[in-house]
């Protein structure tokens, strides 16, 4: 069982994670997102971006992965999150999503986060993450 006494600021976990065109697939069939801009290697070659790139919100969901496994792990409950996308993740491209606590506050029993998603050296999303210890 989680306890909010158990949990300090500085507390860090992370995850390393690549998306494949199969991947991107199902998350568009599963959310009805299908920008071809994630979907049309031809349509997205002709974008900013050059090549197909990974859903924005298929790549955050990545946190939730961690908060629910690992920090602060199962039972836990994610009440709110605030993402700013700054790059384009692209298919195949290895992500290190990393979680970090930066407030425990005991009396509401939550946990406040900053979050990254980060390619080649250079962070692709940026935010924060509130998580409610039962």
């Amino acid at each position: 069982m989680l306890l909010i006494t158990d949990f300090n600021v500085g507390m860090s976990a992370e995850i390393t994670r690549s998306f494949n065109a199969n991947d991107v697939r199902a998350f568009s069939k599963l959310s009805g997102d299908i920008n071809p801009v994630h979907l049309d290697e031809k349509y997205a070659s002709e974008t900013i971006f050059g090549s197909c790139i990974v859903h924005g919100a298929l790549a955050s969901s990545i946190f939730s992965t961690i908060f629910a496994n690992t920090l602060p792990g199962p039972g836990c409950i994610y009440l709110k999150s605030e993402n700013k996308f700054l790059k384009p993740i692209y298919l195949n491209e290895e992500v290190i999503f990393k979680v970090e606590v930066t407030d425990v506050l005991e009396e509401k029993k939550r946990l406040i986060f900053k979050t990254i998603a980060i390619t080649r050296s250079t962070e692709c999303i940026v935010g924060t993450a509130e998580i409610f210890i039962p």
